[in-house]
């Protein structure tokens, strides 16, 4: 699936050119703003990878879309575009969290690779997270099971082998998760 992208730039002829550059290299333009307002409706709706964001725009600036953007996770990532090299605007965007900084003229040699660059790292966030997401939903798991255990060790004096072999049957009779089982137990007992 080619990669969703919304432009974000108050410039007509600027916007055209990114979005000409962007789809002739593969990418799907989605979405096209004049304003940060206009862009955080469209990402509501579009759900994009990136966002091109200018940061000089009526309305709503790019730093303050951005903000929402990431907030409400309505997007993968954006990538700010500016005419200005300003250290306050590069860190603000930095404490955003944007993935990218380029400023204008943009042309395709330097759009494309960060366009690259940004929709990776992106994509590498995103399997960090799942990873991380999955570790705490097991270590909760693992949890629930000792606390399961140490029910069944104080009610029906089983020693702890005896308690999680005992989950572990229950488990396997029924075909169900030993979380489930030891979450069942912990239920029955408050």
């Amino acid at each position: 699936m080619r990669p969703r992208i919304v432009i974000a730039e108050d410039e007509s002829i600027t916007r055209m050119d990114l979005a000409e550059i962007l789809t002739e290299a593969g990418y799907q333009v989605v979405g096209q703003a004049a304003d940060g307002f206009d862009a955080i409706e469209i990402c509501k709706r579009q759900k994009p990878d990136l966002v091109i964001m200018d940061v000089k725009m009526p309305v709503m600036d790019g730093l303050q879309a951005t903000e929402n953007i990431m907030e409400e996770n309505l997007a993968g990532c954006v990538l700010m575009l500016t005419a200005y090299n300003d250290g306050e605007f590069v860190n603000r965007a930095n404490d955003l969290g944007v993935m990218g900084y380029l400023v204008k003229p943009i042309e395709e040699k330097t759009l494309l690779p960060a366009v690259k660059i940004a929709l990776r790292r992106n994509q590498e966030m995103h399997e960090y997270r799942n990873k991380v997401i999955e570790v705490e939903k097991k270590l909760e798991e693992r949890k629930c099971i000792e606390r399961a255990k140490g029910i069944l060790m104080k009610k029906d004096g089983f020693s702890e082998e005896e308690a999680y072999a005992y989950l572990r049957n229950i488990s396997m009779k029924k075909r169900c998760n030993m979380g489930k089982i030891a979450d069942m137990i912990i239920r029955s007992t408050v």
